[in-house]
């Protein structure tokens, strides 16, 4: 392939300054490196670009009708939910992704905002940083209940690379797992519908993409069949929770918890709603699960690798 020239949209985004980006700097020819770009911007920043790599950034049939040169999308991540698919094969563009490269960091969160929602973390550090622990009588505080995770039932929705490391985990802490059919047309043995899952669980995990099917998978109705008692956690979209109708369920204690580390809108605004609650029984991280400093080198490399492929005439973790 002739001499290649690349833009990365969104440089900053996967905070280069601590990894080895020397294996990315070596895998085109010509790079042009933005810590972001505006959507304004995006048109006129790949219109000459034969690769561009994006993780956030929308890459929308609009933009991809100026991008004359493009020949290759390369997402920094595995969801592409940014990039208009359908847009980008009309006009030859293929568009890869990259693939379990965040699976011990994206688990290890996982049960970071489980663990801290069943030993009530948030909470007993509050008390003791108040000084009801200095005030209590006994040599402990007792004040919110902890539950054990062994023999609790941990329901999964979206049962891939992700899915099963984070089933291998609960199983490792005892809990059982139920997976949840992937749609109406899915027959596997062993996968239960969605509705007949939710009054069966301890806890509710998402795994799943967003995509139109998905998107509010979770919404009122489906929380009004989960146990008073359970919990929710969402590590993978935003948008596959009906974020209003979760608050009226923590807030109405018809659900005991939720930690979320993707919201609908992101980065939300100062004043968005869930933030200004200050539930105890509700934690948000700023999606960070997929952001250990190996994840990202991981990640850094799988994009080389796949920059390199297309120039040897293959498409590496092709997703169009």
């Amino acid at each position: 392939m002739d001499m290649i020239s690349a833009v990365f949209l969104d440089y900053a985004s996967i905070h280069p300054d601590d990894l080895d980006v020397s294996n990315l700097h070596a895998s085109v020819d010509r790079w042009q490196f933005y810590g972001n770009t505006e959507a304004d911007s995006v048109a006129s920043a790949i219109a000459e670009a034969d690769v561009a790599v994006v993780n956030k950034v929308v890459l929308d049939e609009r933009v991809l009708a100026s991008a004359k040169n493009l020949k290759l999308i390369c997402a920094a991540a595995t969801g592409v939910n940014n990039i208009d698919l359908s847009a980008a094969k009309e006009r030859g563009i293929a568009v890869c992704n990259v693939r379990r490269y965040a699976t011990p960091a994206v688990v290890q969160h996982v049960f970071a905002l489980l663990l801290s929602l069943t030993t009530r973390l948030s909470q007993y550090q509050a008390d003791v940083e108040s000084g009801r622990w200095s005030r209590s009588e006994f040599f402990c505080l007792l004040d919110h209940p902890i539950r054990e995770l062994q023999g609790l039932t941990l329901g999964i929705v979206g049962y891939g690379e992700l899915g099963r490391a984070v089933a291998s985990v609960a199983e490792a802490f005892g809990m059982k797992v139920l997976l949840a059919k992937s749609g109406k047309e899915d027959g596997r043995e062993g996968r239960i519908d969605l509705h007949e899952l939710l009054p069966q669980l301890d806890v509710l995990s998402l795994h799943c993409p967003l995509t139109d099917d998905t998107r509010f998978l979770i919404g009122e109705a489906e929380l009004a069949l989960m146990r008073p008692d359970a919990l929710l956690i969402n590590t993978a979209r935003g948008g596959l929770v009906d974020e209003k109708a979760l608050l009226e369920a923590l807030q109405k204690d018809r659900l005991a918890g939720a930690g979320l580390d993707v919201l609908e809108h992101e980065p939300p605004a100062e004043d968005y709603f869930l933030l200004a609650q200050k539930l105890p029984n509700l934690i948000i991280t700023p999606h960070t699960a997929w952001a250990s400093r190996q994840a990202r080198q991981r990640l850094v490399d799988e994009i080389a690798k796949n920059i390199k492929a297309f120039q040897q005439g293959r498409v590496r973790n092709a997703v169009a």
